[in-house]
């Protein structure tokens, strides 16, 4: 699923590969074919998928090359792309009304003391295994008003169906239309609830930084840090793992906020620092997990610090 930024400029509406009915077909298998016959088919899905799709087999490779830190072979191409599905069916899974538990690490103590004190917050996440489901299951379970940042996309029944599931609880702001956008976060912040976006792509994004990971310095979005100065929020970022059986677990931040009397730069410093610590327990979490990066896109730039300038490899 993707999802942008806050200050993305308007574009064609982009689309999820496949046919149009094939999150339908998945949804209809999944209540009506045993386990035991459906997966080898997911699995034989996913092979022609690996076979077809080359745009996203060469990026898989890449990114698969960083966080393997060796040539990856075509079974660790068909296990990144196994794995993707398998996080798409654990969506329609939710969407069917199933209950996907989530269990909290320890790191994720700020985020569980939000989820029973309230308060307007800025959630950010990355398009990481579990993590995806995020915003869903605070709506179904938790049952707290959350507001997706996202791009609205071709094909993409899913996301439907699990803002359905969540009962109302769930709003998109929808970023294809900039004027739109502006009054929807507008809107969202004077609500205090809660925010939510994704901030690995660099594509539409507004701000960028450059920031440690999978050894190199790389470039990430910083808009969620700018965007909570100028609604006075705190931020908190998660991401989840999924966990067998049918369970998740969820990794968090520590709570960032402005200091009083900070001046905004001495803050942006300090977010500086509060993100690289975050990649760096995503990238810890990417060495034992290297398949749950659902970015079949270019991995973020390599960056020459002292050029100033990406390395086009």
């Amino acid at each position: 699923m993707v999802m942008i930024e806050p200050g993305a400029k308007a574009s064609a509406r982009p689309r999820n590969p496949g046919p149009s009915w094939g999150y339908g077909f998945l949804r209809l298998c999944d209540r009506f074919v045993p386990e035991f016959l459906f997966k080898p088919l997911r699995g034989l899905g996913t092979a022609i998928a690996v076979a077809l799709m080359r745009d996203q087999r060469r990026h898989s490779r890449d990114y698969l090359s960083a966080a393997l830190r060796r040539p990856p072979t075509l079974l660790d191409v068909f296990r990144h792309f196994f794995a993707f599905e398998e996080s798409l069916m654990t969506r329609l899974r939710l969407a069917n009304g199933r209950k996907i538990p989530c269990v909290f690490d320890p790191s994720a103590s700020a985020f569980q003391a939000w989820l029973s004190g309230g308060g307007p917050i800025l959630l950010g996440t990355f398009h990481f295994g579990a993590s995806d489901m995020l915003g869903f299951q605070i709506g179904c379970d938790k049952k707290k008003r959350i507001h997706i940042i996202r791009s609205r996309v071709g094909n993409s029944n899913d996301t439907d169906w699990l803002a359905e599931a969540g009962g109302g609880c769930v709003q998109f702001i929808w970023a294809n239309d900039a004027s739109e956008f502006i009054f929807a976060l507008k809107d969202a912040a004077e609500s205090g609830e809660a925010i939510a976006m994704q901030c690995d792509r660099i594509e539409n994004a507004l701000h960028t930084d450059v920031f440690e990971f999978l050894g190199a310095p790389r470039r990430f979005p910083f808009t969620i840090y700018r965007l909570a100065l100028i609604l006075e929020r705190a931020v908190i970022l998660t991401v989840g793992v999924p966990e067998a059986p049918g369970r998740s677990r969820l990794y968090g931040s520590p709570r960032f906020e402005r200091i009083a009397g900070e001046s905004r730069q001495q803050a942006l410093e300090r977010a500086k620092g509060h993100f690289q610590g975050f990649l760096q327990s995503v990238e810890r979490l990417l060495r034992d997990h290297p398949y749950l990066w659902f970015n079949f896109i270019p991995l973020n730039p390599a960056v020459d610090r002292e050029a100033g300038r990406s390395i086009v490899s």
